[in-house]
């Protein structure tokens, strides 16, 4: 889709969402992960799409498919990149080279629920996270990029939610044999 359509498509989004706040709202479509041995689990979307997970050799599992670990950071990355052309079509600005990497540096020992030497439990979770942003656009200036890229990242769902790192509200569910 061409950046003249994306910016249109937003545009009528956008006008639709002044008019009525409320239709902004939604559920999100829900992510169905089913263990399938081992450490290999596979998650669902609603439309029928799969994708796998594993675990590393070190950590019992096959190494042979993506850890949920990496598929947190390609969301991140997946989430700031589109955030990015949606600000590029929407400013009318034709990028010809869009990157976004997304890294973080973890404890292991935090998974495995181990204490630092100081007893101490180690996060489980990323220590942190970062993101390298590779863009260009003929006869576009550098601070203009900067800003979009910046501003972007203010607006995007996935930075945002590990940003603000919400509760999980967690429901269990044992049933009967």
């Amino acid at each position: 889709m061409s950046a003249t359509a994306i910016a249109a498509a937003l545009q009528r989004v956008q006008s639709v969402f002044q008019r009525r706040p409320e239709a902004g709202l939604h559920e999100d479509a829900p992510a169905l992960s089913r263990w399938t041995g081992g450490m290999r689990v596979v998650t669902h979307h609603a439309d029928g799409h799969a994708v796998s997970t594993d675990m590393p050799l070190e950590l019992g599992g096959s190494g042979d498919q993506v850890s949920p670990g990496w598929l947190m950071r390609a969301g991140l990355a997946s989430c700031t990149a589109t955030r990015i052309a949606m600000s590029a079509a929407t400013e009318g600005i034709v990028l010809d080279l869009l990157e976004v990497e997304a890294g973080s540096r973890s404890d292991a020992r935090g998974l495995l629920g181990m204490s630092g030497v100081d007893g101490r439990p180690v996060p489980a979770g990323p220590l942190d996270m970062r993101l390298r942003v590779r863009l260009s656009a003929r006869g576009v200036a550098a601070e203009r990029l900067h800003a979009l890229v910046e501003a972007s990242c203010r607006h995007s769902p996935v930075g945002g939610a590990i940003e603000t790192a919400m509760p999980i509200d967690l429901q269990i569910d044992v049933p009967a044999h």
